[in-house]
């Protein structure tokens, strides 16, 4: 954390109707156990001792937010997320491009089939409405009136709507008082301030949402906006949260990072996440391309693990690790560009591994916490490319591999390359690198005892006819699917070749190796194969191969 240490208690929101305090003089806090290293911080009313509030037990509710331009539209929305499982439904009526109070309300709450929050967003707090606080306040007042289950409003306006209502305030009616941050994540001090502040400002239900500048910016709040705050959304059930968002589809969400309720319900199986889940995830820059969490999470519930697989947009892998160090997080998948760094930053790591020089999959060992570093690309590509081979060939598998003797081009020299390169080499290949920057292929290529190319050259390399060509590098990976690492015209001089990139299934490499009239072996099955190794890493169980490659089919 940039100016605090890390909290082992979260407060997720202040809830009035489920906990007393010990005097029974005023009420207590819902909390987040975020059980994270470091000293309780002071993250509690000045009336509250940490010590005085009991675990709490309770489901997180599921809301779709609705951002409709019309009431019709917003109705047939609402039906729609109580047929995908929604608890509750936010009604945005900021979103309405023609919001007449009386009218709409009627139809928008008086025949809510969920329960409902309504939500009055100003544009200086992230949302469309420009008028004045008057007209907005009666409309929340109207839908308290009509049986709104919840109402949001802003910190800065509470004391003002907090008196208007106060008269007024049905027994079932919640009122939640929110701040966000759309720049930053603030200090724990600040953030213990802030929520004192809501509190004391009369919330039923806290609320704060920040954005996300680094992942380890995370374990701050309850809600983290940004693709770096989604395992914020994801995790609530493990931590005590009180409601996540989940849209009902992209373009739909009412902040940045929402997930859908069909990822929350079907991937990430939300229902089932509880204190003692285990936290497994895959960490790199990209990472949202990554069909890992469907693959894991389908493969943990088909042998009813308790655990759940999310991702992790990580910039800094070694602030990472040193922030999320509890052993709930119990092991992660390392991708790019964090292959290389993860060898340094395990307290052991498996000698193939060490002998790769990269690592790809990462255990934190539940009896001390280290960090046990291991490779599963290595097989699951060069398996992959020697049965294309063989299936192309018709023969079945032989003690001599096929790559034996074989000139295995490798473009790039990240921590997939030295993968390849080193089971190409173990196998009998002759190995040539080939990589934007020279110096990192011709280093790469020293330490297997190959040969290094620039991708310039590789253009024109052709020491022989029926080479095997890799391509480990993410060139051509969505949203780039136009781009390729060598020309169609290069290809004619390989039998074979190989591209790690899964997403798109037929990359342009491929597609163009193929009409060349080379066997191809899809990126697809090195990722299936790996990601088997690496479940039997986190699970100590044999991994449901024929579920992970269905998923798989199915996912990409």
């Amino acid at each position: 954390m940039r100016d605090a240490p890390f909290c082992r208690h979260l407060i997720a929101a202040i809830g009035r109707d489920s906990m007393r305090r010990s005097d029974s003089s005023a009420d207590a806090v819902y909390l987040m156990h975020w059980k994270f290293r470091g000293p309780v911080a002071s993250f509690f009313p000045h009336h509250c001792e940490p010590k005085s509030i009991p675990h709490i037990h309770r489901m997180t509710l599921l809301c779709v937010p609705l951002v409709a331009k019309t009431v019709e539209q917003m109705m047939a929305d609402m039906a729609a997320a109580k047929a995908r499982g929604a608890d509750l439904v936010e009604i945005r009526l900021d979103h309405l491009s023609d919001f007449e109070p009386r009218r709409d309300l009627h139809l928008l709450v008086g025949d809510r089939p969920l329960p409902v929050l309504v939500t009055y967003r100003p544009k200086w707090e992230g949302g469309e409405y420009e008028g004045d606080d008057k007209q907005r306040f009666e409309a929340l007042c109207l839908a308290m009136e009509l049986g709104a289950e919840y109402v949001d409003v802003e910190l800065k306006v509470a004391d003002d709507f907090v008196r208007l209502i106060s008269e007024k305030k049905p027994d079932n009616f919640k009122l939640i008082i929110s701040s966000h941050n759309y720049q930053s994540t603030p200090s724990s001090e600040e953030l213990s301030s802030l929520v004192a502040r809501i509190q004391a400002a009369g919330a039923d239900i806290v609320k704060i949402a920040t954005t996300a500048v680094d992942i380890v910016d995370v374990p701050m709040i309850g809600l983290v906006m940004g693709e770096r705050g989604l395992i914020s959304r994801l995790l609530c059930p493990k931590f005590g949260g009180y409601l996540t968002f989940g849209t009902l589809g992209v373009g739909k969400e009412s902040a940045p990072g929402q997930p859908t309720i069909s990822d929350l319900l079907n991937v990430y199986n939300i229902r089932q996440i509880g204190a003692d889940t285990k936290i497994f995830g895959i960490v790199g820059k990209p990472v949202g391309h990554s069909k890992s969490p469907v693959l894991l999470n389908a493969a943990f519930k088909s042998v009813g693990l308790d655990a759940v697989y999310v991702p992790l947009l990580v910039d800094d892998l070694v602030n990472f690790l040193n922030a999320y160090s509890s052993t709930d997080f119990a092991g992660f998948s390392c991708t790019i560009p964090h292959k290389e760094a993860a060898v340094g930053c395990c307290d052991k790591v498996d000698p193939i591994a060490k002998s790769i020089g990269a690592v790809n999959t990462i255990i934190r060992r539940p009896s001390d916490g280290k960090l046990i570093g291991y490779n599963t690309d290595y097989v699951g590509a060069i398996s992959a490319i020697e049965d294309g081979i063989r299936g192309s060939q018709g023969v079945g598998k032989e003690t001599v591999s096929p790559l034996a003797g074989k000139v295995f081009v490798i473009i790039g020299a990240g921590g997939a390359g030295k993968a390849l390169a080193y089971g190409a080499k173990e196998k009998g290949a002759k190995v040539v690198i080939a990589n934007r920057t020279y110096e990192r292929a011709r280093e790469l290529a020293n330490l297997i005892g190959g040969h290094a190319l620039t991708l310039a050259e590789l253009e024109t390399f052709h020491p022989e006819d029926g080479m095997i060509l890799a391509n480990t590098t993410s060139i051509g990976m969505q949203p780039n699917v136009n781009e390729t690492p060598i020309s169609k015209l290069a290809l004619g001089s390989y039998s074979v070749v190989f591209d790690a990139v899964y997403t798109p299934k037929a990359t342009r490499l491929l597609r163009e190796a193929e009409e060349s009239g080379a066997t191809v072996v899809s990126g697809l099955e090195m990722f299936i194969r790996q990601a088997m190794g690496q479940f039997e890493l986190f699970t100590n169980l044999t991994a449901p191969e024929n579920l992970m490659r269905d998923t798989a089919m199915r996912y990409t």
